[in-house]
């Protein structure tokens, strides 16, 4: 497992800002991954135990990249199953606390790993549900004094035998003293006080703006023991996602088409150092890309069938990038 990432050059002034996205909406309920019934946390039978692990690894190994996510997910498991051990033979075996913060630029695969360290928990018996609940700042912060608390104390409730993830969680400390943000993080540290064990906060957001919101509460550094990094796919990373995320959807892509997809990659990385969204900007062009497919089929073929192999293919015609790499020679 990586160590905690040092800040880059402090703030993060020189980046360009980005807009919170809203998950949830006062109207709506918070986003819920796959409950299970409400039953007791149990630890599970060892043998049980090492099936559940093989099954989470099993999904670990699809993911391109993460080792050090990797890791740290065979690290818990190894702990949980020594803790049974120990237990057994009459030792002390005291409840680990796994709140996490997660430091990363967009698309670098942080939410997918909640939602996998939400499964593997379950499984393992340290939380009782194992669902994941996504929010981000609207959905902690209220309009008038006292709101905050409360609707940070329900979210927390509703978290309770799983994961409440905060997305872009340093956007909480951007408001200073009067903003209600700070009482939010208040409410959320009072709350990992008081119930202990019960659920499991995991912060996520940019590097430095994370290291930057862990400042603003003494309290909040030594409550989060797990603290990993994100890094930035590279291009043949990204490649291999493309491929793998065509294939899901039963398309291939051409050699010439994952050319010009590499070329793009390698200039849009240049070009937006901080607001590249990795994997996410990977799917946004796979689906544009089966977007334009079936636009030139339907105008090729009309009614008839092109066929089973040409309806699966994206040709290089199909990905409508921009052409950064072109205007700079010799990228490859």
């Amino acid at each position: 497992m990586q160590g905690r990432a040092m800040a880059g050059s402090g703030r993060s002034d020189e980046r360009p800002s980005r807009q919170i996205n809203v998950i949830l909406r006062n109207s709506e309920p918070p986003v819920i991954s796959q409950p299970v019934p409400d039953t007791e946390a149990a630890p599970a039978p060892a043998e049980k135990q090492q099936g559940a692990f093989m099954e989470i690894r099993k999904e670990l190994e699809q993911l391109v990249g993460l080792d050090n996510i990797k890791t740290l997910v065979y690290e818990i498991f190894a702990l949980l199953q020594v803790a049974r051990l120990r237990s057994d033979a009459g030792l002390l075996s005291e409840a680990q606390v796994f709140h996490m913060v997660f430091r990363g630029n967009p698309g670098t695969g942080k939410t997918t790993v909640a939602r996998i360290v939400a499964k593997l928990f379950q499984k393992m018996g340290v939380l009782s549900k194992g669902h994941l609940i996504e929010a981000e700042r609207a959905d902690l912060v209220g309009e008038y004094i006292g709101h905050t608390a409360q609707k940070t104390r329900d979210l927390v409730k509703k978290a309770m035998g799983g994961i409440l993830f905060i997305d872009e969680a340093y956007s909480l400390a951007r408001g200073g003293e009067k903003d209600f943000g700070k009482e939010a993080i208040d409410t959320l540290v009072k709350a990992m006080e008081d119930h202990k064990n019960q659920f499991i906060l995991i912060l996520a957001g940019y590097s430095d703006e994370m290291e930057f919101f862990l400042e603003t509460n003494p309290g909040l550094p030594s409550r989060f023991p797990i603290q990993i990094d994100f890094p930035d796919y590279s291009v043949d990373q990204l490649i291999q996602i493309s491929e793998m995320m065509a294939k899901e959807r039963d398309y291939i892509l051409m050699p010439q088409a994952i050319l010009k997809l590499k070329q793009h990659l390698m200039a849009e990385k240049l070009e937006s150092e901080y607001a590249f969204s990795n994997a996410r900007y990977v799917r946004n062009v796979i689906e544009r890309s089966i977007r334009q497919q079936a636009v030139r089929l339907l105008n090729q073929y009309g009614g008839s069938s092109p066929g089973k192999l040409e309806l699966m293919t994206l040709r290089t015609e199909d990905l409508k990038v921009d052409s950064k790499a072109e205007k700079k020679p010799g990228i490859l």
